[in-house]
Formats: structure tokens, C-alpha cells, sequence
């Protein structure tokens, strides 16, 4: 339980650490799909030393994880190209119910009510975090939804991966497909694939392996819902970084959930 903790704490920290590296890119004016594929090809590398072989039926499961990530990927860093990061990430606090419908149909895992519970209530929690009367961006949201369809959907096939791979394997073969479709998604961009700040894409490339290697071994620990409904703590320090490092407003609005988010994660933890 204390490393399952440690790896919920980790990847809380380093999923909002990632957020900031990509608004701060993006920015600086780096298109999304370059982002997206210098940080898979960044991971890449990183993930050569546990790839070894893999059976023929894995090969699918991989294909499709790789599209759902690259995808996701990029609809995020498309949504915090134009819209402020603390009201996007309340947005994500959704992906637990997608993944839940969607677990319980391809993993079989079917959640208690007390964790129900728990996750009714960091759901509640994001609706005190998220400010309704900013001017939000629109077409921001609609990526941010489309980010977390697709991530949410990823979720499950990375666990499907893990427990027939393991943590180190599924990380590597997460990554190369994910860098395979990113380069497709590079052909098809009208922007230069350049870097606008070598510091912050490095930076951003460790945060998203720290993401995401943790992201696994916590789903090899326990059910794909609970964790994600876990890491929308996460909501919490992107509402913090927003406010300090892109001086967005409405600061002390925006925590008045947190103490119901984190009543909600504790229920889930114990039950």
C-alpha cells in the first residue's frame, strides 16, 4: 500500500509538472504536434532498455494504445495552447467515469459503491475547483473533452498491456507507439517540427516518462477507475501552478473543493 501511495503522489505531481512544460511550449509558439513527437521520441529512447520481444497477439492492443495516446496527447496540448490550465483541468476529473463504463466491460472490474462514492465525490469537488463564470475557451473545452475520451480509453489498454507485459515492458511499448503515431500526425502538420526551447522539451519529455511509468505501476496495483479518480488530485497543484506561473485568477475559488476531493480520494484509498 505505501508504494501504491508513493506512485499515486508521484504521478499527481509530475502529471500537472508535464501541463506547465507544455503551456510554457506552447507558448513559445512550438506547434502540438511537434510537441507530441519529440516527446514520444524522447521516451523512446528512454524506454529501449525494457522493450525485449513481444507476443503476436500484444501487437494490436499496442496499435490502438499507441493511436489513443498520440491522440490524447495531442488534443491536450491543443486545449492548454488556448485556454487557461486551471480551468481546463477540472475538465479531466471526468476520465474516471469514462474509464469506469469502460473497464467494467474489457477488464471486468466492477467498483464497490463505497469507491463510487469516493468518486461521486472528487467529481463534486471539481465543480467548486472549476470558476462557470470565467470566459473559457470554447473550442478549448472541446479538446480537453476529446483529450480525455481518448486517454481514458488508453487507460484500459495499457492495463490490458500490463498485465500481460508488466510495468517496464508496456512503458517502452506505450512510448514507440505512440512516437509511430505522432510522426504521422508531424507529416500531416503545416507547422515546422522545430523545438523553441531545448530546456523545457527535455524537462517536459522526464515529467511525461515520470507520469507515466509511475501511471503503470499504479494500475498494476489496483483498479483502473479508482486510480484515475485518484490522480484528479492532480486538479488541485494545476489550479496552484496556473495561478502563480500564468497568473491566472480566482485562485482561492478554485481550491474551495479541494477538501471535498481529497475526502473522496481517502474513501477510495481505505475501501
Amino acid at each position: 500500500m505505501f508504494y501504491t501511495c508513493l506512485g499515486i503522489l508521484i504521478r499527481i505531481i509530475s502529471n500537472s509538472g508535464l501541463n506547465v512544460f507544455q503551456k510554457i511550449l506552447t507558448s513559445k509558439g512550438q506547434s502540438s504536434s511537434a510537441i507530441n513527437f519529440y516527446t514520444y521520441l524522447g521516451l523512446s529512447i528512454l524506454g529501449l532498455g525494457f522493450i525485449g520481444t513481444i507476443s503476436f497477439e500484444t501487437i494490436p492492443l499496442v496499435l490502438i494504445m499507441g493511436l489513443l495516446g498520440a491522440l490524447g496527447n495531442y488534443f491536450i496540448i491543443k486545449a492548454l495552447s488556448i485556454g487557461e490550465l486551471s480551468a481546463l483541468a477540472p475538465i479531466n476529473s471526468y476520465k474516471p467515469i469514462v474509464a469506469l463504463f469502460i473497464g467494467m466491460i474489457f477488464l471486468k472490474e466492477i467498483p464497490s459503491i463505497e469507491a463510487l462514492c469516493g468518486i461521486i465525490l472528487i467529481i463534486t469537488g471539481t465543480y467548486f475547483v472549476l470558476d462557470i463564470k470565467s470566459n473559457i475557451n470554447k473550442k478549448a473545452i472541446i479538446y480537453r473533452f476529446l483529450a480525455l475520451i481518448f486517454s481514458a480509453s488508453e487507460a484500459i489498454v495499457i492495463k490490458k498491456i500490463i498485465l500481460m507485459t508488466g510495468v517496464s515492458k508496456s512503458f517502452a511499448l506505450w512510448a514507440f507507439a505512440g512516437l509511430v503515431f505522432s510522426f504521422i500526425f508531424l507529416l500531416f502538420s503545416k507547422h515546422k517540427p522545430e523545438i523553441k526551447s531545448y530546456k523545457h522539451q527535455l524537462l517536459l519529455i522526464l515529467a511525461v516518462g515520470i507520469m507515466q511509468y509511475s501511471t503503470n505501476y499504479v494500475f498494476s496495483k489496483m483498479n483502473v477507475s479508482y486510480a484515475l479518480a485518484l490522480f484528479q488530485l492532480s486538479t488541485l497543484l494545476s489550479v496552484f501552478l496556473g495561478a502563480n506561473i500564468f497568473h491566472e485568477k480566482n485562485i482561492k475559488r478554485k481550491l474551495i473543493g479541494s477538501a471535498i476531493m481529497v475526502i473522496g480520494a481517502v474513501i477510495i484509498i481505505l475501501c
